[in-house]
């Protein structure tokens, strides 16, 4: 029992550290309250709360599982064609960059040069992107796609960053021991070891981009985003709901089958 009451008067004290931070914590949630005002909230307000809110809970059901252009089942199935077609657009061109940024590949300046190309693409939102493109390529799902895929590249470029400098180069250096080519080291000694974790990765960020496909729609990038923002502009919360519900379901499906084949992919 001594030796036990020893360690514990010889832990450190953390109780002066603790309080201090709670102390800064509950100081500075005092100090965002002051920038809740109720006094600003009106009856119509209230009305319009509750018109969302019976609206949301109302949806449209016509519009919801008709199949014409302007139903919510055709604007999910184009938002999630932009996701995926942007998604290979950004994996293709992120594994030369890849590449040329890993530094166990290609010299030290070679890779910081392009990991800092890498970081320029990743700083810009995709919404800015998306504003630019459509003036080049003019409204619609082509400049969604273009979109999606620049913003992707930046991500999944890292990513195989990662996984490249983490190769086993015994391998490789095996291989160049018995005699067998470049093409052949590539084939049977990178790829090998590279393609489970490239994929895992890919359909981790077209996961990411069926968000980011729906929220082009509001720049006029195509998808289901533009008549999700006419029908908010609108009051047409019937219609805001259907929407909703829709993206909500088709996200959910995505999300449960890219985890389960991440998990595969993952453990072989």
């Amino acid at each position: 029992m001594n030796t036990i009451e020893k360690q514990l008067s010889a832990a450190p004290r953390k109780g002066l550290y603790l309080g201090t931070i709670a102390a800064i914590v509950a100081a500075l949630f005092l100090w965002s309250l002051t920038a809740v005002n109720f006094n600003q909230i009106e009856q119509s307000g209230l009305k319009i709360a509750k018109n969302i809110m019976y609206g949301l809970t109302h949806p449209d059901t016509e519009l919801l599982f008709n199949v014409s252009k302007q139903s919510v089942l055709y604007l999910l199935l184009e938002t999630m064609a932009i996701a995926f077609l942007g998604t290979v657009v950004g994996a293709v061109l992120a594994v030369p960059l890849a590449f040329l940024a890993a530094s166990n590949i290609v010299p030290k300046p070679v890779s910081w040069i392009t990991r800092l190309v890498l970081i320029v693409i990743r700083t810009v939102p995709a919404l800015v992107y998306g504003l630019m493109l459509i003036r080049v390529t003019g409204p619609g799902a082509f400049a969604g796609v273009l979109t999606v895929g620049i913003t992707s590249i930046g991500m999944l470029a890292k990513l195989y960053v990662d996984a490249i400098e983490e190769l086993d180069t015994r391998v490789l250096e095996s291989m160049t021991s018995v005699g067998c080519t470049t093409f052949e080291k590539i084939r049977f000694g990178i790829i090998p070891q590279l393609m489970s974790t490239f994929l895992s990765v890919i359909i981790y960020r077209f996961d990411m981009n069926m968000r980011e496909a729906s929220i082009l729609g509001l720049v006029g990038a195509g998808g289901i985003g533009a008549p999700l923002i006419f029908a908010m502009r609108s009051y047409k919360w019937d219609q805001v709901g259907s929407i909703l519900i829709g993206l909500v379901v088709l996200i959910l499906i995505i999300e449960y089958f890219s985890t389960r084949v991440r998990g595969k992919l993952v453990k072989g």
